[in-house]
């Protein structure tokens, strides 16, 4: 059975509408005075205006009322753009108490959008708390982009925000860019260094050091199958496997270790589970998973 949310249909049609010459003045000069309106303006011939005017409505709806779209096809429409001198589209135009305030000409990608909405609306209800929780969830669903985007509008209003310098240097060290999250995580004073979202970053780049020293994780592999007991192999191969993004098997392997010699290397098996889970985050179902089958080997 397939449930119609009428409700949300209604929102997102309030949010986002097509105006005309006639109609810009109330859906648009109007509408500006009781929260920021952007106008798209587009035509039907035009390809990056396909590709722009999607991103634009979902990172509207995203804005969840703060903002409003209103969309003018200059070819049925010209009189509106010629006179506020558009000369290429796509062209976004963000109204605010009845005046044109900022603006953006060609295709964005979303993080630049959803940067640019927030950097409109920042006086609107939603301070610094709600933009974090926002660009935590979009590094969550795997979009770093966007998440960055939401952290460096963060630090624009407070450059020693801990969390947002945290995120934004996790969104670098996620996508590969060790050193400027280095670079990124030194602008956190010493008496910080020990919050949970510095902590959790600096787990990952060092993680990705002790990779960068293991082998590939076929010849691991290959090694650890030849002598089940060589620990160290063992243990770098779980190494391998995490920088892979294969958080599963890395724990496997770590939890042999601990399963059969606890002492090994001075407990480093657990001890290397326990950054591994620092650095996933304590939310993550491989943290939650791995938790929960080491404490069954530790307290059985």
């Amino acid at each position: 059975m397939t449930i119609i949310d009428q409700g949300g249909d209604a929102q997102a049609a309030n949010l986002i509408k097509d105006t005309t010459t006639q109609t810009f003045v109330k859906d648009v000069i109007e509408e500006s005075k009781l929260q920021p309106v952007l106008i798209d303006f587009w035509a039907p011939w035009c390809g990056p205006c396909k590709q722009l005017t999607p991103i634009l409505e979902k990172a509207v709806r995203d804005a969840k009322g703060k903002v409003k779209l209103v969309k003018m096809n200059i070819d049925e429409h010209p009189a509106i753009p010629g006179q506020m001198g558009i000369q290429s589209i796509p062209a976004v135009i963000a109204f605010v108490n009845g005046q044109p305030a900022d603006g953006f000409m060609g295709a964005q990608p979303e993080g630049q959008i959803a940067a640019f909405i927030n950097r409109l609306t920042k006086g609107a209800p939603g301070g610094p708390d709600e933009l974090l929780a926002e660009a935590d969830a979009a590094l969550g669903a795997g979009d770093p982009s966007t998440a960055a985007a939401i952290y460096a509008e963060v630090l624009r209003d407070d450059a020693a925000n801990i969390k947002a310098i945290a995120g934004l240097a996790r969104c670098y060290a996620e996508t590969g860019a060790t050193e400027q999250a280095r670079k990124t995580l030194a602008l956190v004073p010493e008496a910080r260094r020990e919050d949970a979202a510095v902590k959790a970053v600096q787990a990952i780049l060092d993680l990705a050091d002790q990779a960068q020293a293991v082998g590939p994780v076929a010849e691991l592999e290959r090694k650890v199958a030849a002598d089940p007991l060589d620990h160290q192999v063992r243990f770098d191969l779980a190494t391998a496997l995490n920088a892979a993004g294969k958080r599963a098997e890395a724990t496997d392997h770590l939890l042999e270790i601990v399963r059969r010699d606890r002492k090994w290397n001075d407990d480093g098996a657990r001890k290397q589970l326990v950054q591994l889970f620092e650095a996933w985050g304590p939310a993550d179902e491989a943290t939650v998973e791995g938790r929960r089958r080491l404490s069954s080997i530790l307290f059985a």
